[in-house]
């Protein structure tokens, strides 16, 4: 079954499947047609997301195991609805012992039977960058032992990690010495300090928790799929959602692999498996049409509405604001080639060195090169690229033909940072990245592949997990997939968008919340008001400066600011503070150990976070905070009605555009989270549930009523073309107007957008002479949307 629309939940041990079949008619009230679902693979122990999973072959024991997937599943179909899961074909967790593929390895080396599950430089030992000390310093203190589990002896290190050791040593290892034993193993224990530089196995990003898998290869592919082919075949599932397609040797193969073989399993209901890719698209870079899946999960998307929401007159302004407070530039781009530039030569130096490497070996295999590109030219010319590649990866010669633009755009972005007289260098690289080019094609494939590999993680850590925590012109533009170097969308470019969705991807999913979001949906919206009153918000600002100076004493001006946006875009409802202290604080601890500046995760700098977490308890509870908290609650007063008329455009848009819609757990109300794990906290599904019932939650009501338009009539949303409507008069620039047409259906939706400058101080729009042109005349929007942002009208036969 085509998912109409889907729900995502996040299981873990406290929400296990049997929670999730309970909230089944909930769901089907408010007009979901499938669950969808993180992992549902074991994952270790105690996971809170199913992302480190440990055995892909069975349903995870602690979310009720198969028989309650099954129980779920079944229920799902007896309600005519279905289920989609997350799968993770990139890595699988291997800490805390419980990975047996991982543990074999160990143990058997280059002979294990999984040894070439996992991508491991073989044949050296594998490198365990597990201790806090180096090797001598963990043996001298007495933190490695040997010790029996099961009549088997292991290495058990700081009692907490334990390592299999080799059958050959089995016996009386108690009498040995540590050391030499150690030394006889598969693997070599070291300091984690050395992982960045010495780890000979490829991680997912940078966590040693995750081993990436070779799923290039056809067993491993069919050993850590065969349960999902399963669960297809039996219709327990309708299709999948594939997290970090770009970390894998070969994206679109391995879809279309899975394509070719969900397309081959006949299912009695005629199901065509619904397939969707994690996939981040830099700005301007279309989606391959020739991978075999419906779309992305969605970040486009999100991306594409948050940059409609925001104003265009506020980018200067805003800039300079930043500028001026933060002493930084008032550009993105300057902070990400900072940070890719940072990374590249610090957490990733390991991969970097084995990068050159490959491409060493390969030029090398070309006579014609001899002598004249160097090892050390490759790695000026590859760190080069790396600096400034304008996307995750390139695909090589089954790649989009947009590969050539993606190349050649390298090419001008890299030119300024050469070295004189190195550019053929660079030109040789992009050929062998297309797939062409002298030398020995093993060694092409390896040496693309090691670029591959590098160039998506270094695009993720430098600009989502660094790049976002030191530039903020405004926060609500720094999200996964965002492009923080544009904080406007038009809404010509918008309808572009849509149009291409309706041709090309009419079954992508649409979504504006996540489990990896960095701000919530709402809090993006209200913040996204800010872009419409630039000089007003710089006023509050410069007020707030003054009258925190001194509570702010040895907190850097920008580390004050981000905080100060943060509390206005996630402030709760009056008298609802609550953990509110405790979340901030959590927040602005990560956000400060992510920009690597003034703290890190490497070497916190407990002072420096403690002086930040106090100025927040200080505004948001503290008597010394009255002055500022009595101007957010005047300010947010102001922008209410804005910021409403925003959430509900975004979840309009989200159920009327093309595309099939994805509510993230709970955000059918107000959204006000922040970063992991704070966008993972318990739902409170008994309020939503009487809220539906009563009618009276307005983004709620919203979503059910839109969702009870795509029940009726599936076909004009998920095959209906998009059409722009003209609009003129006084606010064509803060309105979005279309048409969904299908046989005999036509769907109008005038939407407010950018509302601030329009409104009262009741929320009243004043429109004016506004009107949009549809059937051959022009309807006033102030008929339409006097006292709402939001107007839709199904017209149709028998309706």
């Amino acid at each position: 079954m085509t998912p109409r629309a889907t729900y995502r939940f996040q299981f873990h041990k406290d929400f296990p499947f049997a929670r999730a079949e309970a909230l089944l008619p909930y769901l089907d009230t408010l007009g979901i047609s499938h669950v969808y679902a993180s992992p549902i693979t074991t994952a270790a122990t105690g996971s809170m997301h199913g992302y480190d999973v440990i055995d892909p072959t069975r349903i995870n024991p602690e979310l009720g195991g198969e028989d309650a997937f099954r129980s779920l599943a079944e229920a799902a179909k007896a309600r005519g609805m279905g289920v989609i899961i997350d799968i993770v074909p990139n890595h699988m967790g291997v800490a805390g012992g419980g990975n047996r593929w991982w543990n074999d390895v160990l143990a058997h080396g280059e002979a294990s039977r999984f040894a070439s599950f996992f991508d491991i430089d073989w044949p050296r030992k594998l490198v365990l960058p597990i201790l806090g000390d180096p090797l001598p310093k963990v043996l001298a203190d007495g933190q490695i032992a040997v010790e029996r589990r099961d009549g088997r002896a292991e290495i058990v290190a700081y009692g907490e990690h334990r390592l299999p050791i080799r059958d050959e040593d089995q016996d009386g290892p108690e009498a040995q010495d540590l050391a030499a034993l150690l030394d006889r193993q598969h693997y070599r224990l070291a300091s984690w300090r050395v992982s960045n530089d010495e780890l000979n196995w490829r991680r997912f990003f940078t966590i040693n928790d995750l081993a990436g898998l070779r799923v290039e290869d056809d067993r491993v592919f069919e050993e850590t799929h065969a349960l999902y082919f399963g669960l297809y075949t039996e219709g327990l599932i309708d299709g999948v959602r594939i997290d970090h397609v770009d970390g894998l040797t070969d994206p679109i193969g391995y879809c279309r692999k899975l394509r070719a073989r969900f397309d081959a399993i006949a299912r009695d209901d005629g199901n065509r498996a619904y397939i969707v890719v994690e996939k981040i698209l830099a700005a301007e870079e279309p989606m391959g049409e020739n991978w075999g899946v419906d779309g992305t999960s969605g970040y486009d998307f999100m991306e594409e509405v948050s940059a409609l929401l925001h104003a265009p007159e506020g980018t200067r302004p805003l800039a300079e604001l930043w500028a001026q407070l933060s002493g930084r530039s008032d550009q993105f781009a300057p902070e990400e080639l900072q940070a890719r530039q940072d990374l590249l030569a610090w957490q990733f130096a390991g991969q970097l060195d084995q990068c050159v490497a490959a491409f060493a070996s390969l030029t090398t295999s070309a006579p014609q090169l001899e002598g004249a590109i160097t090892a050390a030219m490759l790695r000026r010319a590859i760190e080069r690229l790396l600096w400034v590649f304008p996307v995750y990866r390139t695909y090589g010669p089954d790649a989009p033909s947009s590969d050539a633009a993606i190349r050649q755009m390298a090419r001008e972005r890299v030119e300024p940072l050469l070295p004189p007289g190195e550019a053929f260098v660079v030109d040789q690289i992009l050929e062998w990245l297309a797939g062409t080019g002298p030398g020995d094609r093993t060694l092409l494939k390896e040496a693309v592949r090691r670029f591959q590999q590098l160039s998506a993680p270094i695009a993720a850590k430098a600009v989502e997990d660094t790049a976002f925590y030191r530039h903020a012109a405004l926060l609500s533009r720094n999200d996964v997939g965002f492009d923080a170097g544009k904080l406007s969308l038009s809404i010509a470019a918008f309808h572009d968008r849509m149009e291409g969705r309706a041709q090309r991807f009419p079954l992508a999913m649409l979504t504006t919340a996540t489990h990896d979001h960095k701000r919530g949906e709402d809090v993006r919206a209200r913040l996204a008001v800010l872009s419409a009153m630039p000089e007003d918000w710089r006023r509050q600002v410069e007020a707030w400066r003054t009258q925190t100076l001194d509570l702010a004493e040895g907190v850097d001006p920008a580390d004050w600011y981000m905080l100060i946006q943060t509390l206005v875009g996630a402030w709760p409802e009056p008298g609802d503070l609550g953990d509110f202290a405790e979340r901030i604080t959590a927040w602005q601890e990560k956000a400060l150990r992510e920009a690597k500046l003034r703290s890190s995760w490497e070497a916190p700098d407990a002072d420096y976070e403690g002086r930040c977490n106090r100025l927040a308890e200080i505004l948001i509870d503290d008597e010394q905070g009255a002055a500022f908290r009595e101007g957010m609650a005047a300010l947010l007063h102001r922008i209410g009605p804005a910021a409403e008329a925003n959430s509900l455009v975004q979840v309009a848009l989200r159920y009327t555009v093309p595309g099939v819609p994805d509510c993230y757990q709970g955000t059918e109300f107000a959204d006000l989270s922040l970063v992991d794990p704070d966008n993972r906290r318990p739902v409170d599904y008994a309020a939503r549930e009487k809220a539906l019932a009563r009618g009276d939650a307005p983004k709620q009501t919203l979503i059910a009523d839109l969702l009870d338009l795509r029940r009726r009539r599936p076909d004009l949303f998920t095959h209906g073309t998009y059409h722009p409507l003209a609009v003129t008069g006084h606010g064509r620039d803060r309105v979005i107007a279309f048409e969904r047409r299908h046989g005999d259906a036509v769907l109008t939706c005038v939407f407010g957008l950018r509302l601030e400058p329009l409104m009262d101080e009741r929320g009243r729009i004043d429109w004016r002479d506004t009107a949009i042109i549809r059937d051959g005349g022009a309807a006033r929007l102030a008929d339409q949307l006097a006292t709402k942002p939001v107007w839709y009208e199904l017209r149709a036969e028998g309706e």
